[in-house]
C-alpha cells in the first residue's frame, strides 16, 4: 500500500478500502498477507514499478485479525464446500447459456494465472450459497503456490504465501507498524 494512505489508516483518518475486482483471488475483501512482511512489501514495490496503482511509496501495515466465520481453504470442509459451489455455479451458468469464467494471465510472463476470474466467481458464488443456507463468512483464507521453483523439481515456489480477504471490517481488531527483521547480532 502507499505510505500516505497507510499512515492515514493507522491514524484512523481513513478506512481500508476493500478490493472487488473480477480477478481477485479470494473474491471481495480487504487483502492481507499472513505473517509475510517481505511478500507484502514486494507486492507494493511491484505495483509501484508497474505504475498501474496509486502507490507512490511502498509501505506495509500490520493487522491483528480475528478471522471470525472463515471460509478457510486450508480446512478440508471448506475445500469440499468450494467444490460444491463450483459445480453449482457451472450448472447455473450452463442453464443460462453463459460461459464459465476462466483464470488467465495478465501478460506473457505471468505463468501463475494471476487474473483469477474463475476463482473469484466461484468464491463469490460460495458466499451466496452459504448465505442462502443462513451462513455468512467474515473472511476467506487460502495458501497459494506462486512463482518459480526455488530449486529444480521443487514443490516449493519463490512466492508461496497465505492470503486473507477480510469481508467484515469488524474482524480487523488492530493496526500496527510491523518491525522489519534485523540481521542477527553476535555478542
Amino acid at each position: 500500500m502507499d505510505k500516505t494512505v497507510a499512515l492515514k489508516i493507522l491514524n484512523q483518518e481513513e478506512e481500508f478500502k476493500p478490493s472487488n475486482n473480477d480477478y481477485d483471488w479470494l473474491g471481495d475483501g480487504i487483502y492481507f498477507w499472513e505473517n509475510n512482511y517481505a511478500r507484502a512489501k514486494e507486492y507494493a514495490e511491484v505495483a509501484l514499478k508497474r505504475r498501474a496503482s496509486t502507490i507512490k511509496e511502498p509501505f506495509v501495515l500490520g493487522a491483528v485479525i480475528d478471522l471470525g466465520n472463515c471460509l478457510d481453504l486450508l480446512d478440508q470442509k471448506y475445500i469440499d464446500f468450494l467444490e460444491v459451489a463450483y459445480q453449482s455455479l457451472k450448472e447455473d451458468l450452463e442453464s443460462q447459456g453463459l460461459p464459465l469464467p476462466v483464470n488467465s494471465q495478465f501478460g506473457p510472463h505471468d505463468f501463475d494465472f494471476k487474473k483469477r476470474e474463475l476463482d473469484c466467481a466461484v468464491i463469490r458464488y460460495a458466499h451466496k450459497l452459504a448465505e442462502s443456507q443462513g451462513e455468512k463468512f467474515d473472511s476467506v483464507r487460502a495458501a497459494f503456490w506462486e512463482g518459480k521453483e526455488i530449486y529444480p523439481g521443487a514443490g516449493f515456489r519463490k512466492g508461496n504465501h497465505i492470503q486473507i480477504a477480510v469481508r467484515n471490517p469488524d474482524c480487523i481488531k488492530g493496526i500496527f507498524l510491523p518491525r522489519e527483521k534485523k540481521a542477527a547480532h553476535s555478542s
